[in-house]
Order: structure tokens, then C-alpha cells, then sequence
């Protein structure tokens, strides 16, 4: 059992790094409208401040194109794109890549969209497209809302699935050539990378030696996170252990601990452009409420370690594997399709609801302070491990007490509860027969399914106290207000006098 006594002045702020940037497929799906809606629904309840794809200056999206000896710009999938991210108040992270086929070195591509992932054939083309994108934007946007975009060169080089060879000394050739025409279009523009994924941190030492030595510019440091072990597939799915919380946190660290004794490179913003349990998109476990339980602390806490942090990704809306053959099929998305809510979409949610004055925090729980004086407490049941070591299911329930100063005579509470049976479309599914393609009636229940049950209550206060005792089902993650009461007075009104209410 936890007990949480509530202080009367808060011990922090807040910070925002939780919500700066969320992931998204490939940038052409953005020009959906199950896409388009999915992420204005999230830009309702949630509010990322920026978006971060793949796939920007790859053939699908139409901006490099040659007609015998004759190169042309075409802008049309881009602005459309990048007027729909404005439209709902969210911003782009540029990633730049993949290589346009038409100017690639060679053929080898990844996902089954075919992202090209080989070097430029000709460097100052690449540097052209590059400049000509800016100034488009520049153009289109101005320069004042432009450089507020990061633009983040390549993504995860130290794959060879992502990267020819995974080439070390090619990619910093290409982010050297990249960095410089960004800043020739104007200085104010941000780059950084390397963009890399787990388990290659030396990256990190490598890139700051390289641009230190050759005086590149350098705005950000970038990398990603993710916790799931060796891959078990099935058809059309896939399966991982999980290493605990605290080595998504580890990995958020990771960038900034390697650059600490970098020089001018010691004090850049860290971002962590993504992060997820698995890292594979059809993985179940992205739709389940255990999912949400285990990156409550990395959602709460992770600010401690990076400037931001990008859930990968928003929505289902997403084809790296091929187009998913199932409703819910584990992918990546806060939202299934059609805007159908995953539990990891509330934990967002409930902190999007929180204050900005920390009052306390703990292993299983964050508790906020708005200005208004109501206190809102983010708890979860925390998740545990096994004797072998492979991190595994939490007990069936999870206590925690909270003792909190009441103004007041009385407190009101209102709980929204999400677990394994509440708020939790994935049970909801599987009870309904795990249909591959739901009918409307059955889309309706799903979200009418997802939404997260909620219960109130009041407590009289004692000696200016109130004491709750709260029980978390298995795989739960709970958002409480508490708001401070003062009844006002109805003359005449009696609850007495009506059936049912005579106590």
C-alpha cells in the first residue's frame, strides 16, 4: 500500500516535454481523413505541440521530380500536409528523409511503401532539394514560424535497415552537407541528429566528436527508445519481452550523458523523436492497459531526462509493415481507427488534465496542483517482474491511501478509472469476437467501450483533513480531482422529502 500525504506547497513544476512531440506514419497519410480526424481529436484532448514522420521527401510525396534532363519542385502533397498539421495547432518536426529514388545512389528501400535508403548519387542535388524545400516553407509560412521547426537529418543511420551498411562515416558526411545547406538558407533554421535507435549510444559520442572536429552545426541531439526484447512472430503479429520502465528512462538519459563532456555540445536540448514499449507494429500489447500502466512513469517522469519525447505513434493510421489486416492489430496508435480510444490514449489525456504545480510524486503516482486550488492525482498500479528477470503482470489490485488539507467543510472527488474492464475498447473487442472489420453497430459499442468509466464522491472533512482510500484494479491508471466544496444554500430545497432519499 501507498500513502500519499499532500503537502500544502508544491515541491516543482510541471514541465511540458511529455507533450512536445508525438510520432506519425509516413507524412502522405496525413492527406487522409480517418488520419485528419484522428489527429484533430488528439489535438482536442491532448495538444501535442509537434508531429515527427518518416517518409517527407520520399516519392510519395511527389517533391522531386525529373522529366528528361528537366528537375521540378512540386509542393502540392507538402503544403496540403503541413496545412492540415497548422490547421489543428500542431507544428512539424522535420525528418528528412528518405532519398528520392530519382537522385538515390541505389535501390535498397525499406517498409512495404519502399522508403529508399541509400546516399544521394550526387550531394549538391541532395543539398538543392533540400534548400529548395526550406525556401518553399520559408516562402509559404515565413521565417519567424519556419525556425521554430526542428529539422532532424535521417532516421536511425545505425540500422542497415534504415541506412546502407549502416555506414558511419556516410551518414555524417550527408548530415555535414545537410547541416550547412540548412544554415545557408538562414542561421536561425534548428538541425540536429543522429536520430539513432537503442543500443548504439556510442553514435552519440561519435556524431559530437565529428561535428566538433569539423565545426558542424548542431542545434539538437536526437535518439530513441524503446524497451521490448527479441521478436516472436505469428501471422500478422508479433510478440516481446519488455525490460522495466526505468530503461525507457535510461535511454531517455542516454543522449545527454554522452555529450556532457562535449563542449559547446553539452548544454543542446536532448529530444527523443521515439519511444514506445515495442518497436514493431503489430505488436498487441500497444493496445492493452498494460501498455498504459508501464509508461505512466515515463510519461510522468521522463522530462527529468529529455527535452522531449515522442510517442510513436498518434494514430493507427500507419503502413510500415504493410497495410494491418485487423481492427485492432497492435499498432502503434494512441487511437485505433476511427478515433476508437486505446488506454494509453487516457493516460495522456489525464495529463493533459493535470496542474502545473507538482505536490508529490512517486513510483506509482504524480500529484498536481492547479491555480484554481484543485488537486488532481495521476496514479497507476505499478507493474512488477518475475524470478528470470523478464518484466511481467502486476497483482490484481493496488492500494494507495491519500491524505490531503481540506479548506473546506466538505470535498468533492470525481475519478475517471481506465484498466483491464474500464475504458478498455481492446476487452470490449475481444468479448465481441475479435472482428477483423466491425460493423457500425459494433464501432459504436467499441467506443462507447473506450470511454473511461467515471465515479464521484464526498467526503466531510476532519480537523481540516480528508483521507481517501483508493484500490486500483489490475493494470489500472486512475485521474482524480479533488475540489474543494462550499455548499450553497437553496431555500426550501429538501432532499428528504423525495423518494430514495429519505437518509
Amino acid at each position: 500500500m501507498t500513502q500519499i500525504i499532500i503537502p500544502t506547497e508544491p515541491t516543482g513544476v510541471l514541465n511540458q516535454a511529455w507533450r512536445q512531440c508525438v510520432g506519425t506514419g509516413r507524412m502522405n497519410l496525413a492527406l487522409r481523413a480517418d488520419y485528419q480526424a484522428s489527429l484533430a481529436k488528439v489535438q482536442s484532448d491532448i495538444g501535442f505541440r509537434y508531429i515527427r514522420g518518416h517518409g517527407l521527401l520520399s516519392d510519395d510525396m511527389g517533391i522531386f521530380r525529373q522529366a528528361e534532363s528537366v528537375t521540378r519542385y512540386s509542393y502540392t502533397y507538402l503544403d496540403q500536409m503541413v496545412d492540415s498539421f497548422l490547421a489543428v495547432g500542431v507544428k512539424p518536426f522535420l525528418e528528412l528523409g528518405f532519398m528520392p529514388s530519382g537522385m538515390a545512389s541505389g535501390s535498397d528501400t525499406v517498409f512495404w511503401w519502399k522508403g529508399n535508403i541509400t546516399p544521394p548519387a550526387d550531394y549538391d542535388q541532395w543539398v538543392r532539394l533540400v534548400q529548395a524545400v526550406l525556401r518553399h516553407l520559408i516562402s509559404r509560412y515565413g521565417l519567424a514560424e519556419v525556425a521554430t521547426w526542428p529539422i532532424e537529418v535521417w532516421n536511425e543511420p545505425n540500422l542497415t535497415v534504415f541506412w546502407k551498411d549502416a555506414d558511419q562515416a556516410e551518414y555524417f558526411r550527408l548530415y555535414d552537407a545537410t547541416a550547412r545547406a540548412i544554415k545557408q538558407v538562414d542561421a536561425t533554421l534548428q538541425v540536429g541528429g543522429p536520430a539513432i535507435s537503442p543500443g548504439s549510444d556510442q553514435w552519440y559520442s561519435d556524431f559530437a566528436d565529428y561535428v566538433l572536429a569539423h565545426d558542424t552545426p548542431v542545434d539538437f541531439i536526437s535518439g530513441h527508445a524503446y524497451a521490448s526484447g527479441p521478436t516472436q512472430h505469428i501471422p500478422f503479429g508479433t510478440y516481446q519481452t519488455l525490460e522495466p520502465p526505468q530503461w525507457l528512462l535510461d535511454q531517455f538519459a542516454s543522449p545527454r550523458d554522452r555529450i556532457r563532456d562535449k563542449g559547446r555540445l553539452s548544454q543542446l536540448p536532448t529530444h527523443i523523436t521515439e519511444f514506445n514499449t515495442s518497436y514493431c507494429p503489430d505488436n498487441p500489447i500497444h493496445d492493452t492497459a498494460y501498455n498504459a500502466a508501464f509508461l505512466a512513469p515515463v510519461v510522468a517522469f521522463g522530462g527529468q531526462y529529455a527535452d522531449s519525447y515522442s510517442y510513436w505513434t498518434f494514430c493507427d493510421v500507419f503502413e510500415e509493415a504493410n497495410i494491418p489486416t485487423s481492427f485492432f492489430h497492435g499498432g502503434f496508435g494512441l487511437l485505433g481507427y476511427r478515433q476508437i480510444r486505446k488506454p494509453t490514449y487516457h493516460l495522456y489525456a489525464f495529463m493533459a488534465k493535470m496542474g502545473s504545480q507538482i505536490m508529490s510524486s512517486g513510483p506509482d503516482h504524480l500529484v498536481t496542483r492547479h491555480e484554481d486550488g484543485r488537486l488532481t492525482i495521476l496514479a497507476w498500479q505499478p507493474l512488477g517482474g518475475t524470478s528470470d528477470g523478464v518484466y511481467g503482470s502486476a497483482p490484481f489490485d493496488h492500494h494507495i491511501t491519500v491524505d490531503v488539507n481540506c479548506a473546506t467543510d466538505r470535498l468533492a472527488m470525481v475519478r475517471r478509472r481506465v484498466n483491464e474492464h474500464m475504458g478498455n475498447a481492446w476487452t470490449a473487442w475481444r468479448e465481441l469476437g475479435r472482428p477483423q472489420a466491425p460493423d457500425l453497430h459494433t464501432l459504436d459499442l467499441l467506443d462507447e467501450a473506450s470511454e473511461p468509466v467515471v465515479e464521484h464522491a464526498s467526503y466531510l472533512a476532519e480537523n481540516g483533513r480528508v483521507n481517501l482510500e483508493l484500490t486500483l484494479d489490475q493494470h489500472e491508471v486512475t485521474l482524480i480531482e479533488l475540489i474543494p466544496v462550499v455548499a450553497e444554500v437553496h431555500e426550501g430545497l429538501d432532499d428528504g422529502r423525495l423518494l430514495g432519499q429519505e437518509n
